[in-house]
């Protein structure tokens, strides 16, 4: 791969990390389930040596979103692994593997806040897109005096979500004075916008004119926008989702599309997924999809291989990693 890196802000790293007598030897990190060139030398890079899978490894590059059985045998068939790095920001795909890790030391890690910038500027794109009703535009072909769209600017925003996304999109906003709310699970403020728990979400409905979801998929968040959440929302709000389908009721939210009851939807991921042919999601009114492509390979790839150099640095050196997993929350 021979994609230049792009310059973006630094992701704070977590705590340090002891992991004890798991501290690599030479030629103890494993790239799985195939192995990559280009994410080795990643490895390389950090002073690691990427040797196969064997009695003496000591942690685990997963580039694939799906295998999670796969890693569930190759952890417990070899004791001596103490960390992990999962390729996405989600971990969802690896929830019951999170679960079931019950080994002492085992350090999870993923690419939560490595992909903030291009899923935060296709959350903006979306965003723009429906307020100036471009789904219309495209289907017209004549010369129309429809006096539609609206402006970003100093519109009441939610985002549901406190990790990477949800502040870079912060960022991304501020030059439009739009009033942001942050929904999060934990009472933290985000500094620069006002913040609250999850609690005080169906009261913010009301008066949002753009709900942007950046959450993980959990338990708790599963179809956390539905017929009632949808029912709350004015009649021009729109739904951006860069999230994960789970956490929208897909059938409600046609429903809402079709009624009017909302004025649009931007959707990069949905349930389910892939969206079938036909379905009547794709010609909702002022509603755009997205094959969830947020972010291409061609943009993540760079970006995960400084995710894995770094913790690489921190898994050698007993550093700070970054994207720790809370293994509890399932993110």
């Amino acid at each position: 791969m021979t994609e230049a890196r792009p310059r973006h802000r630094a992701v704070l790293a977590d705590a340090p990390v002891d992991l004890g007598d798991r501290r690599p030897e030479p030629g103890s990190i494993a790239i799985l389930p195939e192995y990559d060139e280009f994410f080795a030398s990643s490895v390389a890079a950090a002073g690691g040596v990427v040797a196969p899978l064997g009695p003496d490894t000591r942690g685990i590059v997963w580039l694939s979103s799906t295998g999670a059985e796969e890693l569930e045998s190759v952890l417990a068939s070899h004791p001596l692994i103490g960390w992990v790095q999962l390729p996405w920001a989600g971990v969802d795909a690896f929830a019951a593997t999170l679960r079931g890790s019950d080994r002492p030391g085992l350090l999870w890690t993923s690419a939560k806040g490595s992909y903030a910038q291009p899923v935060a500027e296709h959350a903006l794109m979306l965003t723009l897109a429906l307020l100036r009703v471009i789904p219309l535009r495209l289907e017209t072909r004549s010369w129309s005096h429809r006096e539609e769209g609206r402006s970003l600017y100093g519109a009441n925003v939610v985002i549901v979500g406190a990790g990477g996304i949800a502040l870079e999109l912060v960022r991304l906003l501020e030059p439009f004075g739009a009033d942001v709310t942050i929904v999060r699970r934990r009472p933290q403020p985000v500094e620069g916008v006002r913040t609250v728990t999850g609690d005080d979400f169906a009261a913010l409905l009301p008066h949002a004119d753009v709900v942007i979801l950046a959450a993980a998929a959990t338990e708790q968040t599963a179809q956390l926008v539905g017929a009632r959440e949808l029912d709350l929302l004015p009649a021009h709000a729109l739904l951006v989702n860069i999230a994960r389908g789970s956490l929208v009721d897909t059938d409600a939210l046609v429903a809402a599309l079709t009624t009017g009851s909302i004025g649009g939807a931007g959707i990069d991921v949905t349930d389910p997924e892939p969206l079938p042919d036909g379905h009547p999601l794709w010609t909702a009114p002022n509603t755009i999809v997205t094959p969830h492509a947020a972010d291409t390979p061609s943009m993540t790839a760079p970006l995960l291989a400084e995710r894995i150099e770094s913790n690489v640095r921190a898994f050698l050196h007993g550093g700070a990693f970054t994207g720790i997993v809370d293994v509890g929350a399932g993110y």
